[in-house]
């Protein structure tokens, strides 16, 4: 069973609690935060950091270096002592990292590499962390199969594969820190980024699709939304464009968020006239 330990007695602790009204307020595109981007040279990395650049003060992560103006650091997620000295300062986590392929890698970074993130944002007292993930860290083959019209509320079913698994273990790990401490994290849960002009060759017809451009403006939505509004504590929203089937319905990510998609992708699922 996974466990979270209070962090009551943390040095940090009577320092954060003076930041929470603060962080709050901050929480507006008139008043910047201080963000940490982990895993900001993988794919959606870059395009977050060109919608929330005008309007946030910085620190851009990865394992490997990166080519921007911005504070940046070179941290590997599941090193914890990394985690937490890129941390410090920050008012809230988005955390982008992924590994695919890599048996240990894999679990390192989607697993205790959100677990790690995590913990440094309920040390710093930070009240806001956005997780990303895949579509079938929450809907596997079970679901897949049979289903339509799916929820985000669904019991988790990730199924059996790595990427699959890992991921779908971070996801339970920002449910169980929402649960036991008072931090709001806000999963968004995507599957494929896709260009506004189709490519005549493309064949893939995921039903969960939306253009990298928008992709990062949702989570722009999810930065400055007012905790106060949402729901619960945890909650968990598909970020997909209007598409005609609404086998994952984007209600959640327009009510709550407030966020609507630009680019419809009419281009991959209509034909000429």
């Amino acid at each position: 069973m996974l466990k979270t330990r209070s962090m009551n007695s943390h040095p940090h602790n009577a320092r954060c609690s003076s930041r929470l009204t603060a962080q709050i307020a901050r929480a507006s595109p008139n008043n910047p935060m201080n963000i940490l981007i982990l895993g900001g040279n993988g794919f959606l990395g870059p395009y977050v950091v060109k919608a929330l650049e005008d309007h946030h003060q910085l620190r851009v992560t990865d394992l490997m270096p990166i080519d921007t103006p911005h504070d940046t650091r070179q941290v590997d997620v599941s090193d914890f002592a990394q985690v937490m000295s890129a941390a410090e300062g920050m008012d809230v986590i988005i955390n982008c990292s992924v590994q695919r392929t890599h048996r240990k890698i894999a679990f390192g970074v989607n697993t205790m590499g959100t677990h790690n993130a995590l913990r440094s944002a309920v040390a710093y007292g930070m009240k806001r962390f956005i997780n990303t993930g895949p579509r079938f860290s929450l809907v596997g083959p079970s679901y897949l199969d049979y289903d339509h019209t799916i929820s985000e509320k669904i019991p988790p079913q990730p199924g059996t594969e790595l990427y699959a698994m890992s991921k779908g273990l971070g996801l339970e790990i920002c449910r169980l820190f929402s649960e036991h401490h008072p931090l709001h994290v806000l999963s968004l849960i995507f599957s494929r980024f896709r260009e506004p002009t189709a490519d005549p060759h493309n064949t893939d017809d995921s039903t969960l699709s939306i253009s990298a451009r928008d992709a990062a403006q949702a989570v722009k939505s999810a930065i400055e939304v007012d905790l106060q509004t949402l729901p619960s504590r945890f909650e968990v929203f598909f970020i997909t464009t209007d598409l005609p089937h609404n086998r994952f319905p984007n209600t959640r990510l327009r009510t709550i968020l407030g966020f609507e998609p630009q680019d419809k992708l009419e281009s991959y699922w209509t034909k000429p006239a």
